[in-house]
């Protein structure tokens, strides 16, 4: 009986044992329905994972394509949470062996090269997986559909410390690449009607949610694939970034006037070395559209805190649960039928209600 129960689960494959990987695992693991193999090159970090009795563990090096291939073949899905740079060649892996893909990439080139791999494909890709992008694009997007027209479309995310003790009032709570990776690169934007690239760390601007004062300011890649879909259909749009004021003006003396944008390995030394990790994180999401309706200016916002919670046996930080759930509901909606499984998808292609109903996706209801 056993034997049989296990051949009915969906096989699925996780590419990196690190933050996201490892929760993901066990978040799949604990829905009873799939069986999970968990890869990683650091035999370090599959022992460390190897405490959640959630998955089959294997040592492969992602870079080398033809190992990869033999480990995935006979998996039904890849989800990588490796940094973004490995993400094209997993992608390509995937598609040779006919298993969906999906991914929590922020970079806009990565998502790209990715969507023309799927080209053709008879098994479905969808990158950008996750927080942001992923759920503020799916959340941004139900927001669009309510209006006849959309005058502004305003995506804002932050993974903050609960309790800020350092002068960037900033902890490491994710991928220091993908960190980096946003603060340096042009970012995307629709300006009258036009796409267009905006420089990072511009377009200040300060607000209060439950008495609490933010900032905001361009990052990368969080805004996902919208600009293509909605390029021509919104006047204006843009992503920024949330921190605790005084955030970005140290990141600016950081990356223009010490110029550590030009010595990005250094500048992630430095971060590491620097600022502690931390699991008392919350995540701030904020999305708001102002737009026509039957003729009358309307506006509408979409504002959540998610805190971190227990899966399995463990407790979380909020920025794991976040983008595991992201990553792992879109993954289980596409893998039920709820969603195309062929071809590349976008994370638009979600409807808020059933993404927020799914057993994964529910996890962004664990609001403060």
């Amino acid at each position: 009986m056993l034997v049989r129960e296990l051949e009915k689960m969906k096989k699925i494959l996780i590419l990196g044992a690190g933050k996201i990987g490892r929760i993901a695992a066990v978040m799949l693991n604990e829905s009873g329905d799939y069986a999970v193999t968990l890869a990683d090159a650091s035999g370090e970090m599959l022992e460390i994972c190897a405490e959640d009795n959630a998955a089959t563990l294997v040592k492969v090096d992602v870079t080398d394509e033809t190992a990869l291939t033999d480990v995935a073949k006979g998996h039904d899905a890849i989800l990588s949470t490796c940094p973004f740079f490995l993400n094209v060649a997993i992608a390509r892996v995937a598609r040779a062996v006919g298993a969906s893909y999906f991914d929590v990439t922020e970079d806009v080139e990565t998502t790209r090269a990715i969507r023309e791999i799927s080209r053709g494909a008879q098994c479905a890709f969808v990158p950008q997986c996750g927080l942001a992008p992923g759920f503020i694009s799916i959340a941004a997007h139900d927001l669009f559909k309510r209006f006849d027209h959309v005058n502004k479309l305003r995506l804002r995310v932050g993974a903050l410390p609960q309790n800020p003790t350092n002068r960037l009032k900033y902890n490491l709570t994710w991928s220091t690449d993908g960190l980096i990776n946003e603060y340096l690169n042009p970012c995307e934007a629709i300006l009258n009607g036009k796409r267009v690239e905006v420089l990072p760390l511009e377009g200040y601007e300060r607000f209060t949610i439950d008495g609490t004062e933010y900032e905001a300011f361009n990052t990368s890649g969080g805004v996902g694939a919208l600009c293509d879909m909605l390029e021509g259909k919104v006047d204006n749009l843009d992503y920024k970034t949330v921190r605790y004021p005084g955030h970005q003006e140290i990141l600016k003396i950081l990356i223009e006037d010490l110029r550590l944008g030009e010595r990005p390995e250094m500048m992630k030394e430095i971060f590491e070395n620097a600022l502690p990790v931390t699991k008392q994180d919350v995540i701030v999401i904020f999305a708001d559209a102002v737009g026509t309706r039957r003729g009358e200016l309307c506006e509408e916002s979409f504002i959540r805190k998610v805190h971190g919670t227990r899966v399995g046996d463990m407790d979380w930080s909020a920025i794991q649960i976040t983008t595991s759930a992201g990553l792992c509901a879109v993954m289980d909606m596409v893998l039920t039928g709820k969603l195309p499984a062929t071809g590349y998808v976008r994370q638009e292609e979600v409807r808020l209600e059933d993404f927020l109903a799914n057993r994964f996706g529910r996890y962004y209801s664990h609001a403060g």
